[in-house]
């Protein structure tokens, strides 16, 4: 029969007792940073979300304000030329300087 030799016991409980102890510290350190991060992310999304409804307020509100405004219209006729055929005659005309 093959016992580990007694001299190297202590030390095999030793090791032993060092991994449990990482792990626990580990799975402690883990543990508590989820719950700082969780509740840290909780916020934030919540801040977020916040936010985000107050900027989608405030953009329909500038936007109703903007449809019953008549003076804010956009001229349908902004940059249309006034005879664009004037322009076509100097350009087709080789007489005409």
């Amino acid at each position: 029969m093959h016992m580990f030799p007694i001299t190297n016991a202590p030390l095999l409980n030793t090791k032993i007792i060092l991994v449990v102890v990482a792990i626990l510290v580990a799975g402690l350190a883990f543990w508590f940073g989820r719950s700082d991060g969780y509740t840290a992310g909780y916020a934030q999304a919540q801040a977020d979300a916040t936010a985000l409804q107050e900027e989608s307020v405030r953009k329909a509100v500038a936007d109703a304000a903007k449809s019953t405004n008549p003076f804010q219209a956009v001229n349908p006729l902004e940059g249309v030329e006034a005879n664009p055929f004037e322009k076509v005659k100097k350009v087709l005309n080789p007489f005409e300087n």
